[in-house]
């Protein structure tokens, strides 16, 4: 049996102690876990853990490089999407030192994770996006909105380049501030266009990708990529969110869904394990939302499935893959997550 060392970034990542649990259900892996956080979860929940500096920290790589030397790693598996750009543009450097990253070229990563770009992409590729306007000025911002129907219809926007839910809000004239303050938690994502409008015009305002909203069922769906190839997409049905993030799900064998993100994906050849978000449109087609161009936090609801995402995406890494991935799928599977604790003790005597 072949044994690996692995180096996983972002253990306090929302879904880093999953991801850690389910690499150490493998005898062939030796994992060290690293955040920049010395109190990051993760690392409670693995024998070696190492703290790292923040991505935008110049020492960043060159910390990796010492960690990995230090521990014989032979693959990089990162979490944060901040350090996916650093790594994808450092690739060929870890190469060199006989270390993998698992991560997709930098080009393709800039096009999938800048929204804007993104959706241009895929209708100059002649797939089906929600309507959408890309917005600089708050004046742009008012005409995106009109010719997107508000204030008969919502639109919502975000910025074309943003980390999780950050940004992004549905504008709707039909939503009570009233009810938003009384009966909803304060992470509602609705905001009244005068609102919007008094934010925006207070101070320049990063690229927006102002955009149709989409009010019907949202899926989120898992893949693992070989150089370009999809070699399994996995949806789920978003039935419950707790601040972007699936808290009660099912996945679901929708084929109209993994034909869509097949048609996509044929277009980018990305690498690894590659999140898509999508939502379905008042006439009943379901249209891209965004692309995480990494693994997702809630890909391990797929233990469920005997399916372990993060266990395959890495053994890809060695080409090792073919015999993990699942033969039959046990679709209509449902999965509910929940909080748990770790402890930091001080040592005895203390």
């Amino acid at each position: 049996m072949m044994h690996f060392n692995l180096l996983l970034t972002g253990a306090g990542a929302p879904g880093g102690p999953g991801i850690i649990k389910a690499l150490q259900g493998s005898a062939q892996l030796k994992l060290v876990v690293a955040d920049a956080d010395a109190m990051a979860a993760g690392r409670f929940l693995n024998d070696e853990f190492e703290q790292i500096p923040m991505a935008d920290d110049p020492q960043f790589i060159s910390e990796i490089k010492r960690l990995c030397l230090k521990h014989k790693i032979q693959l990089v598996f990162p979490l944060v999407t901040k350090e996916l750009f650093l790594f994808a543009q450092h690739k060929a450097a870890f190469l060199e030192m006989g270390v993998k990253v698992m991560v997709s070229d930098d080009a393709l990563l800039q096009l999938a994770n800048n929204k804007s770009k993104l959706y241009r992409h895929l209708r100059q590729n002649q797939l089906v996006v929600p309507d959408f306007f890309v917005v600089n000025t708050i004046e742009e911002f008012r005409e995106a909105a009109q010719k997107l129907g508000y204030p008969a219809q919502a639109f919502c926007f975000k910025p074309s380049v943003s980390n999780g839910s950050r940004g992004f809000r549905v504008v709707s004239n039909a939503i009570s501030e009233f009810d938003l303050l009384f009966n909803t938690k304060p992470n509602s994502t609705f905001m009244r266009f005068e609102k919007a409008c008094e934010i925006l015009s207070s101070q320049p305002f990063p690229e927006l990708l102002v955009s149709e909203y989409l009010p019907g069922e949202e899926y989120t769906i898992d893949t693992i990529i070989k150089n370009g190839t999809p070699q399994l997409i996995l949806p789920r049905r978003r039935l419950q969110m707790r601040e972007g993030i699936s808290i009660k799900g099912e996945f679901v064998n929708h084929q109209p869904i993994i034909e869509y993100c097949r048609n996509i994906l044929a277009t980018l050849p990305l690498h690894g394990p590659i999140g898509l978000q999508v939502k379905q449109a008042t006439d009943g087609t379901f249209k891209l939302l965004e692309i995480n161009p990494r693994i997702q936090g809630t890909s391990v609801a797929a233990m469920g499935l005997n399916i372990n995402l993060p266990f395959i995406a890495v053994m890809q890494e060695f080409d090792l893959e073919q015999e993990l991935l699942p033969k039959e799928i046990a679709w209509g599977t449902k999965f509910m997550r929940y909080y748990n604790e770790v402890f930091s003790r001080p040592p005895a005597g203390i």
